[in-house]
């Protein structure tokens, strides 16, 4: 067993193939989760809006800010 991180059974991404599946078993589903996400919308409920303009314009990126509290020299001898 690996504690540390390194190679294990069913890590990393999945493979294109099993991602296709995967798309294959879901598309019968597209139009009753169009039509939830329609009537999230039409609710206002927040998570609805949320996700829909997530899809379509992209999460906004994050901005951090950072404050240090001591002097650092940038180069060490």
């Amino acid at each position: 067993m690996n504690k540390h991180g390194g190679i294990r059974k069913g890590a990393g991404r999945k493979s294109k193939s099993e991602e296709i599946k995967l798309i294959e078993k879901l598309s019968p589903l597209d139009n009753l989760a169009m039509d939830a996400l329609k009537k999230g919308l039409e609710k206002g409920n927040f998570q609805f809006v949320q996700l829909y303009f997530h899809y379509c314009h992209g999460k906004p990126t994050e901005t951090k800010d950072i404050t240090l509290n001591q002097e650092l020299p940038l180069f060490i001898d």
